[in-house]
């Protein structure tokens, strides 16, 4: 993989997160600057990273004329002002997902990255997961058949949030693979939640999704939950496909099996299995790839707002199925 260590890169935000980003991105390019305004977390990274400027104020990182990227890894209300603030300042941008909170704000980025000639990608890390890539390499050679439907399942118990829903929290990367592998927008959208132990932020959501196309979706979201899954079906025509994070060496697994109308019946419908197989699946960091796929854009590599179109995608569903929460709670 390869080091791109002529870029030059701050990152704002040194939650656990951040820290996950510095690390890549002081493996891979230049680590400019670390800022963040905990003072006890900054002095940790400033001392994990010493050849960075430390920054306690965003302004710093956007008056320094050798950052040439930012990493936006803060919470997530402040992604879309920050990122329109790195941009303005004529600095590429990764925001962490979801870039924004409404479409409206997500269009304004894209727009304004499009008139700067900038890159501007949000940080949709299973988008980067070699898992991913197999099952959409799957749908994409036509391995499954036509496919029919999408199921995710990304269910524990804990982390709770007091201030973002399941939904945000965990939908989001459901969402960005479902409409990864599918290639298309939703047509139609709804949800269903419950708030079981703050009102208004729901725990358990279920989510339903129709594609243009004929393929529907479904996502089960909760951190109540006595299992912890991370799992997502693809059912086609002619083979199924599941690709699971949770295991340690099948991520990938194909089933041989369908529903088939057998000749000379009266229409009757029944059912095959055959192999079940699962294809290599290499065992990269997707953070090191996605952190890789960043800078290969901002140096010249690829259409630079690419992943901020779907990432916009990604958002406008949000927008829709928290709105269909929101009807669902009167």
């Amino acid at each position: 993989m390869e080091a791109l260590k002529g870029a030059r890169v701050a990152v704002a935000g040194l939650g656990p997160w951040g820290l996950n980003l510095a690390r890549n991105f002081t493996e891979l390019a230049e680590l400019a600057v670390v800022c963040d305004d905990d003072e006890e977390r900054l002095r940790a990274a400033a001392a994990r990273y010493p050849t960075a400027q430390a920054a306690s104020r965003f302004d710093e990182v956007l008056e320094n004329d050798r950052v040439d990227a930012v990493v936006v890894a803060t919470p997530v209300p402040s992604h879309a002002a920050l990122a329109r603030r790195a941009l303005a300042a004529g600095k590429h941008v990764f925001v962490e997902k979801p870039m924004a909170l409404t479409g409206a704000e997500a269009e304004a980025l894209v727009a304004l990255a499009e008139e700067r000639g900038l890159v501007l990608m949000p940080g949709h890390l299973l988008l980067y997961h070699p898992g991913v890539a197999q099952l959409k390499a799957l749908v994409e050679a036509g391995e499954l058949g036509d496919v029919l439907y999408v199921y995710g399942n990304r269910q524990n118990l804990g982390t709770i949030r007091r201030d973002e829903s399941a939904l945000w929290s965990l939908g989001v990367h459901d969402l960005s693979i479902i409409l990864h592998v599918l290639g298309e927008e939703p047509a139609e959208l709804s949800a269903r939640g419950e708030s079981f132990l703050k009102e208004g932020v729901e725990d358990v959501v279920f989510c339903y999704l129709r594609f243009p196309s004929g393929t529907m979706a479904h996502m089960h979201l909760s951190w109540l939950d006595p299992h912890k899954m991370r799992r997502m079906t693809v059912v086609g025509t002619d083979k199924m496909a599941v690709f699971d994070d949770m295991e340690l060496d099948r991520k990938v697994t194909v089933y041989d099996s369908a529903a088939e109308q057998a000749l000379g019946t009266y229409g009757e419908w029944s059912t095959r299995t055959g192999d079940i197989y699962s294809p290599r699946v290499p065992n990269t960091e997707p953070l090191r790839l996605e952190c890789s796929h960043f800078l290969g854009l901002v140096a010249g590599r690829g259409d630079p707002l690419a992943a901020a179109r779907d990432g916009l995608a990604v958002v406008r569903a949000l927008e829709q199925l928290q709105a269909s929460l929101e009807r669902e709670r009167v």
